[in-house]
């Protein structure tokens, strides 16, 4: 077999890996989905590789090692993924990807009863490689799928996965029909054992960081029933210190009438029930709490010289929950209104509401005006907000209510207005 036949292959298999490294690093980070540059950087940077080390004479622990840096590299300027975990995962995909071609060598040794296929230079061994590469092609197929990958399975086919690459290196040591040196063996056994370590720290890494983005959600959502509540607590003390003092009230108002004051007992009327008129405005849902919540954001809109729309169909007795509901409400209702506010032409500024029921499936739907246009990284869109604190957690907070009723929230631009939708299933 040739030199060049030999390079050709290594720059080939090493494209490969690098391709397959970064669609991991996409689906395993949450990063950004590897754009065209990236996978240009990375093939030819993979390419450069082969031909350098090639010439030099580096074994293959340099290569694997450069591999890992290339992909982390590429994975953090083009896909914003995080340089440390990008080149943990790198790393440790790199020993795994040398520790199976070992394994699948050794068994096609043993099967066809040939030293050959533990030598990549030779026919066999090139059988070898590209057996090995021929899944991660596979591989890479599902994983450029746009279907989201559960991370539970995903962490038990991994796990799975290792532990039978273990148990497959243990075994070699009592097979007789290949000269495996026994250090050799030891090596591949110790990393097999590093490759399942490494699987269980990444996993409760990634728990660490799902349980910090819940807290943080739920600090978020303490912070806005506080000051809900606060803002029901104000209008109901109002509402209290008016019946606590309604026997004043009806003799005032008896006094007015005998001497047939009528307007001035009108006027008066109206000056006590401007307190709890937010309480006694129109009903959209029939849940008190969300319809409270709807009024309260219309006034709050209509103090902003924002017109504010409102067009309900809800289903009655569903099984949603009054503070998931509020929730998304809440939230989607609160972006809206802060972004409207920032148009400077007072006509311009709208927000609108739709609740829906399609048969088993309720859509919330809020859209509205906009000054600047948000902007998105990795797919989620930004905060426009400057000053920083628990901005930007509204749409988080509200899909994790939506996720409950099998839901979810999908925001985005469309004809110049800013569109929030909230889908849940729920049962009447």
């Amino acid at each position: 077999m040739t030199e060049v036949f030999l390079l050709c292959s290594g720059a080939l298999a090493g494209a490969v890996r690098v391709l397959v490294g970064l669609l991991l690093i996409w689906r395993l980070l949450s990063a950004g989905k590897p754009d065209g540059k990236s996978m240009a950087v990375g093939l030819i940077g993979a390419l450069g590789l082969t031909v350098l080390l090639s010439l030099a004479g580096v074994d293959g622990f340099y290569r694997m090692a450069l591999e890992a840096v290339l992909i982390a590299v590429c994975a953090h300027w083009r896909q914003r993924a995080e340089l440390r975990m990008g080149l943990f995962v790198s790393v440790f995909y790199e020993i795994g990807a040398a520790f199976w071609q070992f394994l699948l060598a050794a068994g096609l040794g043993i099967l066809f009863r040939s030293q050959e296929f533990l030598d990549a230079g030779t026919a066999a061994g090139q059988s070898a490689v590209w057996l090995l590469h021929g899944l991660l092609i596979a591989l890479a197929v599902c994983l450029s799928k746009g279907r989201e990958i559960e991370k539970n399975a995903a962490f038990r086919a991994v796990s799975a996965a290792a532990l039978a690459g273990f148990l497959a290196a243990v075994t070699l040591s009592e097979q007789t029909v290949l000269s495996i040196p026994d250090d050799t063996l030891y090596m591949w056994t110790i990393l097999s054992v590093v490759l399942m370590m490494a699987v269980l720290v990444f996993n409760i890494n990634r728990q660490y960081e799902v349980e910090k983005e819940l807290a943080k959600l739920k600090s978020e959502q303490a912070e806005l029933l506080e000051r809900d509540y606060t803002a029901v607590n104000r209008a109901y003390q109002a509402n209290a210190r008016l019946f606590h003092d309604l026997h004043n009230h009806i003799g005032v108002l008896r006094q007015l009438l005998a001497r047939g004051q009528s307007e001035e007992a009108v006027r008066y009327l109206d000056e006590l029930q401007a307190p709890i008129q937010n309480l006694t405005a129109a009903v959209w849902t029939g849940d008190e709490t969300a319809d409270y919540l709807i009024n309260s954001k219309a006034a709050e809109a209509a103090s902003s010289g924002i017109r504010f729309q409102v067009q309900a169909e809800f289903p009655r007795r569903a099984n949603i929950r009054s503070v998931d509901l509020c929730a998304i409400l809440g939230n989607l209702l609160d972006n809206a209104i802060e972004a409207a506010r920032q148009v400077p032409e007072p006509e311009g500024r709208t927000v609108a509401l739709t609740i829906r029921r399609i048969h088993q499936m309720l859509v919330i739907k809020v859209e509205n005006s906009f000054a600047v246009s948000p902007v998105g990284e990795n797919g989620v869109l930004k905060t426009t907000k400057t000053e920083g604190g628990l901005h930007g957690w509204g749409l988080k907070s509200a899909q994790t209510a939506a996720e409950k009723y099998d839901g979810m929230v999908q925001a985005g631009v469309s004809g110049g207005v800013f569109r929030a939708v909230a889908t849940l299933s729920f049962r009447p």
